[in-house]
């Protein structure tokens, strides 16, 4: 039921970096759900993480391996979350990591875990490892689609994206790929999202973009506002394309690698609304004219995370008392609503915090039938604005929510 999903496209291999995908029959037959990605020595890996007290384990080790760095392989896996197992937990990753390790010659503390699909289960470890062989085995540069669709639970398709940008005059190849349909309102990224690069950047420079990245893109979405146990954003940059390292955020090709990074972030995040489960609707929540940063995002959220507008926007009905009620919610400091304003696209629906007078109903009803369609609102108190991308809450989502496990 995705909306306007596109279709994979082609896929660029990265250099520097093999990929492969296996079958671990974790929760699923006949499927890959495991994937193995492998990055050349002196590569830099950046991350940012799920700030949900249950962090799973892989949260926890993968974080705590990244800080110390030399990370030289990623394991992913689906079916099992690995989340709120306690110290068993933990050793279940360790012991995943550390078969990697053997299997490709490379330290243990250099090999780092994710995984995503139902809390609450031990790791089926040795499923994993028999897998895990194949995986190694598998290892080539352009297996990208099918590792995407190996990190996949409830999504009805894989996203990756590819581009290619010049950096300091060198050519960057930016391959990225993301999973997540529901339990999603990241909290600095998303349930699970991965980018690899071949340019050269320092390693707290590459926090410091991998962070700036996930808010502008990753930290934009919400399909029910639930922020996951295992939300995890990872950048890898292999140094292989031969530019100048990149050492801070005033390097002349900070901007240039940031901007074609972003933008495969903010593709892969928007492709995940439009998979959100069930979904129907990709809708845009543009708030302009805060005071601050904050207060916009607080009332775009409100209004994408709002039951009663998201059932609206499934029903297609126009009632924007729903709208005024969830920004009235927001906590916006003083809020003087008569110098608030509602559009639904271009028709203008409310004006100085009352019912438009040129506005007619049958006009706001003709945009929220489209599948695609902005909300915007002015709050005539500033000039910030920010947006945010969400999706309906449909009769589909509770199904597939309510089967979850079954």
């Amino acid at each position: 039921m995705a909306v306007n999903l596109p279709a994979l496209e082609a896929v660029l291999a990265v250099p520097g970096v093999r990929v492969a995908a296996s079958p671990g029959a974790i929760k699923h037959l006949g499927r890959d759900d495991i994937a193995l990605l492998v990055l050349a020595e002196g590569s830099t890996v950046s991350g940012v993480f799920t700030r949900n007290s249950f962090r799973a384990a892989p949260v926890q080790v993968a974080e705590s391996r990244i800080a110390s760095g030399g990370i030289r392989a990623l394991i992913i896996n689906s079916g099992n979350a690995n989340a709120a197992t306690g110290a068993p937990g933990v050793q279940d990753a360790l012991a995943v990591c550390a078969q990697v390790a053997q299997l490709l010659g490379v330290p243990e503390e250099s090999v780092i875990p994710f995984s995503t699909g139902v809390i609450g289960e031990r790791l089926p470890v040795k499923k994993m490892v028999s897998a895990l062989s194949v995986a190694q085995e598998k290892l080539c540069d352009d297996s990208w689609p099918a590792v995407a669709r190996a990190i996949m639970t409830t999504d009805t398709a894989p996203k990756a994206v590819s581009q290619v940008v010049l950096v300091a005059g060198h050519q960057v190849t930016i391959t990225g790929m993301a999973k997540g349909a529901g339990m999603m309102k990241p909290d600095m990224a998303t349930m699970l999202a991965f980018i690899c690069c071949d340019a050269a950047v320092e390693q707290s420079c590459l926090n410091e973009l991998t962070r700036e990245v996930a808010a502008k893109s990753f930290n934009r979405i919400t399909i029910d506002g639930d922020t996951s146990t295992n939300d995890s954003f990872i950048i890898c940059a292999t140094g292989i394309a031969g530019q100048p390292q990149i050492s801070s955020s005033t390097h002349a090709a900070y901007n240039e690698l940031r901007d074609g990074i972003l933008d495969v972030a903010t593709e892969l995040a928007q492709r995940l609304v439009r998979d959100g489960e069930g979904a129907t609707k990709f809708v845009t929540v543009r708030v302009c004219g805060g005071a601050e940063p904050g207060e916009c995002l607080a009332v775009a959220y409100t209004i994408a995370e709002s039951p009663l507008v998201k059932t609206a926007m499934f029903a297609g009905d126009a009632n924007w008392g729903r709208f005024c009620m969830a920004i009235g919610r927001a906590g916006v400091q003083d809020l003087d609503t008569t110098g608030v304003a509602l559009y639904l696209d271009d028709v203008c629906v409310a004006r100085n915090g009352l019912i438009a007078p040129t506005y007619e109903d049958a006009a706001g009803t003709a945009v929220m039938a489209k599948d695609e369609y902005v909300v915007r609102v002015e709050l005539g108190r500033g000039a910030c604005e920010e947006v945010v991308w969400t999706s309906d809450l449909t009769h589909e989502y509770i199904r597939i929510n309510s089967e979850y496990r079954t």
